[in-house]
């Protein structure tokens, strides 16, 4: 004997009442059956990677000797033609002008302020001073070993 479906109403809507055949067996039939997906062959091109260390960057810098002429000139291309005359006391309270000065400074003389120092740059006298600066790209160690050392002290470093 076939289990026939029968419809029932209650409260909460339409139901199906069946006798003799599991609730699952009715769902199944209304969903949709899922296709297999297959996926297309795709070709893998293998590169042999490629190592190669970047060069070291060198952290050397010597100020030009026109430091104070391009930073003047440069903070008149930033803050407009009407600078005033003490114009090392401008305040870069601006985020904007100050980025931008800054990354102008460093794409010119080919050093930048390093993030830790961001915040010490206030005035434009601030940041005259740190480009006055030179830097060299030697160790402690390095600057150890090129002075004349006593006789009973050695830096060597294959150990």
């Amino acid at each position: 004997m076939a289990a026939l479906p029968v419809f029932c109403v209650t409260r909460r809507g339409l139901t199906w009442i069946a006798s003799g055949a599991p609730r699952r067996e009715f769902w199944s039939r209304f969903r949709k059956e899922k296709e297999p997906v297959v996926a297309e062959a795709v070709e893998e091109v293998k590169k042999d990677p490629i190592l190669v260390c970047p060069p070291l960057r060198s952290r050397t810098y010597v100020p030009p000797d026109d430091l104070q002429s391009r930073l003047e000139s440069r903070v008149k291309e930033v803050f407009g033609p009407s600078v005033p005359r003490s114009w090392q006391d401008i305040s870069l309270e601006d985020g904007h002008l100050k980025f931008s000065l800054l990354a102008h400074l460093a794409d010119e003389l080919g050093h930048a302020v390093p993030s830790s120092r961001l915040h010490q740059m206030c005035r434009v006298r601030d940041v005259l001073d740190f480009y006055s600066v030179p830097v060299q790209d030697r160790s402690k160690f390095d600057e150890l070993m090129a002075n004349n050392l006593p006789p009973n002290l050695k830096i060597t470093w294959g150990y």
